[in-house]
């Protein structure tokens, strides 16, 4: 699309022509010239100023901001316009023509499903009722149990297992919000990555990104019954147990370990080598490595001292 489409398509006021295509969205840290991006939480102002986007759309008090070169598109509903102009970038479900690549010794079960365009790796056994979406990478060694689902564009790095029913690359649970309330849908339009020997737990979701990719980072062990929010990062070799959860765009360290049904808000940092326990719930960033229980968190050692206590106070 050209800029202009963009600026008629969301009726903005600009006082020019501006005819540069605009090839597609990004964040502001990572766009480049030729795509649009957008500032919809103020922690991001930090990155106005050397964003190479070459339009923004954002609230007009944050206007003078942005470097000189970038068209400022002014709104009071940025998530909202940024939701209907994510629909306009939304690849299609399937369009390549390229016929699926198949390395030598895979086997790929009668009711499999692959499409035009993914590539299979060496080695590989790709169960009944799997679905590899158009461009999917599988690497080699990579075992899919019945039902698997890979949606387009994923990677799945090698020696990795994906036990039945899971899916990697659904979309992320985003909306935008109307003034009468209705919910208008951001298109996702990223990816996930699995890097190597990762083994994914059945009926466990991997949502893919808004822009950019979701990433399992290699050595990660997770466990049946995850959900893993759009443009999250879980670092090396963290382990995830049933039920626990991440919000979008939360980023695990390495050696990271969450106990059944803890969860985790969006866009947090949990530092390396951190334990949460069982039905931990994390709302603000952690920076320490260490054990933490609880609701609100606390460290795990206080948080036993706090049982007892209640205990005591309980039987008096």
């Amino acid at each position: 699309m050209t800029l202009n489409d963009i600026i008629h398509l969301l009726e903005f006021d600009a006082p020019h022509e501006h005819n540069c295509d605009i090839t597609g969205m990004n964040t502001l840290k990572e766009a480049s010239v030729g795509e649009i991006s957008f500032l919809s939480d103020s922690k991001y102002e930090k990155d106005l100023e050397s964003t190479q986007a070459s339009a923004v759309i954002l609230p007009a008090s944050k206007v003078h901001l942005l470097p000189k070169h970038v068209l400022a598109l002014c709104s009071d509903e940025t998530y909202l316009m940024v939701a209907r102009l994510s629909k306009m970038f939304a690849k299609p479900i399937a369009s390549s023509n390229v016929a699926p690549v198949i390395g030598s010794g895979s086997v790929i079960y009668p009711t499999a499903y692959i499409e035009n365009g993914a590539r299979i790796g060496l080695n590989c056994t790709i169960m009944s009722g799997v679905y590899v979406g158009t461009d999917a990478i599988i690497g080699d060694n990579v075992l899919l149990y019945p039902n698997v689902t890979i949606y387009r564009d994923c990677t799945i790095g090698n020696n990795t297992m994906i036990h039945a029913g899971s899916v990697i690359g659904s979309d992320g649970f985003g909306y935008a919000h109307t003034k009468m309330g209705e919910h208008i849908k951001l298109y996702q339009n990223g990816n996930v990555i699995v890097e190597e020997d990762v083994e994914i737990g059945a009926n466990t979701t991997v949502d893919c990104a808004v822009f950019g990719s979701t990433i399992i980072k290699c050595g990660c062990k997770i466990d049946n019954l995850v959900q893993i929010g759009h443009n999250c990062v879980v670092g090396e070799h963290s382990i995830m147990v049933s039920q626990s959860g991440l919000a979008g765009s939360t980023i695990l360290g390495r050696n990271v370990v969450m106990g059944g049904q803890s969860a985790a808000a969006g866009h947090l940092t949990i530092a390396p080598f951190t334990t949460l326990a069982a039905r931990s719930g994390v709302t603000k960033s952690i920076k320490t490595g260490g054990v933490y229980s609880g609701f609100p968190l606390m460290e795990h050692k206080l948080w036993l001292k706090l049982q007892a206590k209640l205990a005591k106070i309980l039987q008096a």
